[in-house]
Protein backbone atom coordinates (compact mmCIF):
# COMPACT_ATOMS: atom_id res chain seq x y z
CA UNK A 1 0.00 0.00 0.00
CA UNK A 2 2.85 2.36 0.86
CA UNK A 3 4.52 1.92 -2.55
CA UNK A 4 1.23 2.33 -4.43
CA UNK A 5 0.45 5.65 -2.72
CA UNK A 6 3.99 6.89 -3.45
CA UNK A 7 3.56 5.97 -7.11
CA UNK A 8 0.22 7.78 -7.30
CA UNK A 9 1.68 10.93 -5.70
CA UNK A 10 4.73 10.81 -7.98
CA UNK A 11 2.55 10.30 -11.06
CA UNK A 12 0.34 13.23 -10.05
CA UNK A 13 3.36 15.49 -9.53
CA UNK A 14 4.95 14.42 -12.82
CA UNK A 15 1.65 14.88 -14.67
CA UNK A 16 1.07 18.36 -13.33
CA UNK A 17 4.66 19.37 -14.08
CA UNK A 18 4.38 18.00 -17.61
CA UNK A 19 1.10 19.80 -18.24
CA UNK A 20 2.52 23.14 -17.09
CA UNK A 21 5.09 22.83 -19.86
CA UNK A 22 2.36 22.52 -22.48
CA UNK A 23 1.38 26.18 -22.50
CA UNK A 24 1.01 27.15 -26.12
CA UNK A 25 3.24 30.01 -27.20
CA UNK A 26 2.69 30.37 -30.93
CA UNK A 27 4.81 31.92 -33.65
CA UNK A 28 2.10 31.19 -36.21
CA UNK A 29 0.95 33.81 -38.70
CA UNK A 30 -2.61 32.78 -37.78
CA UNK A 31 -2.42 33.41 -34.01
CA UNK A 32 -2.62 36.87 -32.47
CA UNK A 33 -2.32 37.70 -28.77
CA UNK A 34 -5.00 39.91 -27.26
CA UNK A 35 -2.54 42.83 -27.18
CA UNK A 36 -1.82 42.39 -30.92
CA UNK A 37 -5.48 42.48 -31.97
CA UNK A 38 -6.85 45.74 -33.33
CA UNK A 39 -3.34 47.17 -33.75
CA UNK A 40 -2.38 48.82 -37.00
CA UNK A 41 0.18 46.87 -39.00
CA UNK A 42 2.52 47.92 -41.78
CA UNK A 43 1.84 45.95 -44.97
CA UNK A 44 4.57 45.31 -47.52
CA UNK A 45 4.13 43.27 -50.67
CA UNK A 46 6.72 40.90 -52.09
CA UNK A 47 7.49 37.68 -53.88
CA UNK A 48 8.60 34.45 -52.22
CA UNK A 49 12.18 33.59 -53.18
CA UNK A 50 12.52 30.40 -51.14
CA UNK A 51 10.91 28.34 -48.39
CA UNK A 52 12.73 26.07 -45.99
CA UNK A 53 11.32 23.73 -43.34
CA UNK A 54 12.70 24.42 -39.86
CA UNK A 55 12.01 23.44 -36.25
CA UNK A 56 10.99 26.10 -33.74
CA UNK A 57 11.77 25.53 -30.06
CA UNK A 58 9.13 27.17 -27.87
CA UNK A 59 11.47 26.98 -24.88
CA UNK A 60 14.35 28.64 -26.75
CA UNK A 61 16.42 25.49 -26.34
CA UNK A 62 16.41 25.95 -22.57
CA UNK A 63 14.29 23.34 -20.81
CA UNK A 64 12.56 24.60 -17.66
CA UNK A 65 13.77 21.59 -15.69
CA UNK A 66 10.22 20.48 -14.97
CA UNK A 67 10.59 17.46 -17.25
CA UNK A 68 13.79 16.40 -15.51
CA UNK A 69 12.33 16.94 -12.03
CA UNK A 70 9.09 15.11 -12.81
CA UNK A 71 10.87 12.28 -14.62
CA UNK A 72 13.46 12.01 -11.86
CA UNK A 73 10.84 11.84 -9.13
CA UNK A 74 8.80 9.25 -10.97
CA UNK A 75 11.91 7.22 -11.82
CA UNK A 76 13.18 7.33 -8.24
CA UNK A 77 9.87 6.16 -6.80
CA UNK A 78 9.53 3.42 -9.42
CA UNK A 79 13.16 2.35 -9.00
CA UNK A 80 12.96 2.24 -5.21
CA UNK A 81 10.08 -0.22 -5.42
CA UNK A 82 12.49 -2.77 -6.91
CA UNK A 83 14.50 -4.84 -4.47
CA UNK A 84 14.79 -4.25 -0.76
CA UNK A 85 17.18 -2.54 1.66
CA UNK A 86 20.34 -1.26 -0.02
CA UNK A 87 19.18 -2.62 -3.40
CA UNK A 88 16.08 -0.46 -3.17
CA UNK A 89 18.18 2.66 -2.59
CA UNK A 90 20.50 1.88 -5.51
CA UNK A 91 17.64 1.17 -7.91
CA UNK A 92 15.90 4.33 -6.69
CA UNK A 93 18.99 6.41 -7.52
CA UNK A 94 19.41 4.74 -10.92
CA UNK A 95 15.68 5.15 -11.62
CA UNK A 96 15.85 8.82 -10.63
CA UNK A 97 18.77 9.53 -12.96
CA UNK A 98 17.21 7.64 -15.86
CA UNK A 99 13.85 9.33 -15.24
CA UNK A 100 15.47 12.80 -15.18
CA UNK A 101 17.23 12.17 -18.50
CA UNK A 102 14.03 10.81 -20.07
CA UNK A 103 11.90 13.65 -18.66
CA UNK A 104 14.30 16.26 -20.03
CA UNK A 105 14.21 14.63 -23.48
CA UNK A 106 10.39 14.54 -23.43
CA UNK A 107 10.21 18.21 -22.43
CA UNK A 108 12.54 19.20 -25.27
CA UNK A 109 10.57 17.09 -27.76
CA UNK A 110 7.25 18.63 -26.74
CA UNK A 111 8.75 22.12 -27.14
CA UNK A 112 9.57 21.57 -30.84
CA UNK A 113 7.16 22.71 -33.54
CA UNK A 114 7.34 22.57 -37.32
CA UNK A 115 8.10 25.92 -38.88
CA UNK A 116 8.92 27.64 -42.15
CA UNK A 117 11.63 30.09 -43.02
CA UNK A 118 10.19 32.18 -45.86
CA UNK A 119 12.57 34.43 -47.78
CA UNK A 120 10.77 37.26 -49.56
CA UNK A 121 11.99 39.82 -52.10
CA UNK A 122 10.04 42.98 -51.37
CA UNK A 123 8.76 45.12 -54.23
CA UNK A 124 11.46 47.70 -53.42
CA UNK A 125 14.16 45.02 -53.97
CA UNK A 126 15.02 44.39 -50.30
CA UNK A 127 15.05 40.84 -48.96
CA UNK A 128 13.50 39.65 -45.71
CA UNK A 129 13.50 36.21 -44.11
CA UNK A 130 10.69 35.45 -41.68
CA UNK A 131 10.42 32.30 -39.60
CA UNK A 132 6.98 31.27 -38.40
CA UNK A 133 5.11 28.17 -37.29
CA UNK A 134 3.85 26.00 -40.15
CA UNK A 135 0.05 26.24 -40.25
CA UNK A 136 -0.78 24.44 -43.46
CA UNK A 137 -0.62 27.62 -45.54
CA UNK A 138 1.62 26.69 -48.48
CA UNK A 139 4.24 29.09 -49.78
CA UNK A 140 6.09 28.45 -53.04
CA UNK A 141 8.82 30.37 -54.84
CA UNK A 142 7.16 33.00 -57.03
CA UNK A 143 4.06 33.43 -54.82
CA UNK A 144 2.92 36.99 -54.14
CA UNK A 145 2.69 37.51 -50.37
CA UNK A 146 2.08 40.18 -47.75
CA UNK A 147 4.42 40.91 -44.87
CA UNK A 148 2.42 42.22 -41.92
CA UNK A 149 4.60 43.98 -39.33
CA UNK A 150 3.77 45.51 -35.97
CA UNK A 151 5.76 45.85 -32.75
CA UNK A 152 8.73 43.88 -34.06
CA UNK A 153 6.59 40.93 -35.17
CA UNK A 154 6.34 40.16 -38.89
CA UNK A 155 4.04 37.55 -40.42
CA UNK A 156 3.92 36.23 -44.00
CA UNK A 157 0.47 35.62 -45.50
CA UNK A 158 -1.10 35.32 -48.93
Amino acid sequence: MKITSRLIVAAAIAGSLAMSGCAYNSSSADVYTASQAQREQTVRMGTVESVRAVKISSNNGQPSGLGAIGGGALGAVAGSSIGGGTGSIVTGIIGGIAGAVAGNAVENGVAMRDGLEVTVRLDNGDYRAITQTATGEVFNAGDRVRLLSSGGVTRVTH
